[in-house]
């Protein structure tokens, strides 16, 4: 039995739960609304504030989705009950970004300015700095899979380099260094 998959998903308060026609799982909350299709081998009830996932056999491909569908509606209850943030870093000099509305405009180090749209579901904030300090991108929405693809996006622009770890990078992220040339011994 999957681990994960056997796990019921609670309900909390203010979210509500319907199946749609299609196998679709519809979750409203205070933060908004978010649809999943079901695959239709894939058993859902909902009963007393709880989700429950069954599977009809033990195939490899039954197995592998009762897990996926479990978590994929865990995170769709997480984030329209209370939403989900990633905080990227950009180090480097002169390195800033600024956010008006869903518009992003990066300086990172390029001949031009990079600006880049943000679906209306994800929303953007750039807190003050500290002189000294390297500016912080935080980003919101409900949406768990459209964060994570929007941050990946952002990182893309400007990967950490591994020699001065200069680039976009997530907050308490741990990069992998490598040293520089050392000078001949003579």
């Amino acid at each position: 039995m999957s681990r994960i998959g056997k796990l019921p998903v609670s309900l909390p308060e203010k979210v509500s739960v319907e199946m749609l026609p299609g196998n679709v799982l519809k979750v409203k909350g205070p933060l908004g609304e978010l649809s999943q299709k079901v695959d239709p081998d894939i058993k859902v009830t909902v009963e007393d504030n709880e989700i429950k996932f069954e599977r009809p056999t033990d195939q490899p491909r039954h197995r592998s989705m009762h897990g996926l569908y479990r978590a994929l509606v865990h995170n769709m209850v997480e984030g329209v009950s209370k939403g989900f943030e990633t905080r990227q870093e950009l180090v480097g000099v002169g390195y800033r970004v600024a956010a008006q509305g869903q518009l992003l405009t990066f300086s990172l180090g390029y001949s031009h300015e990079i600006q880049l749209m943000l679906a209306p579901e994800v929303t953007a904030e750039v807190p003050n700095v500290k002189k000294g300090e390297n500016p912080v991108l935080i980003l919101r929405s409900n949406d768990k899979q459209l964060l994570g693809q929007v941050a990946a996006k952002v990182r893309s622009l400007r990967k950490p380099e591994p020699y001065k770890g200069k680039g976009i990078k997530f907050v308490g992220e741990q990069l992998r260094r490598k040293a520089g040339k050392t000078a001949a011994a003579k």
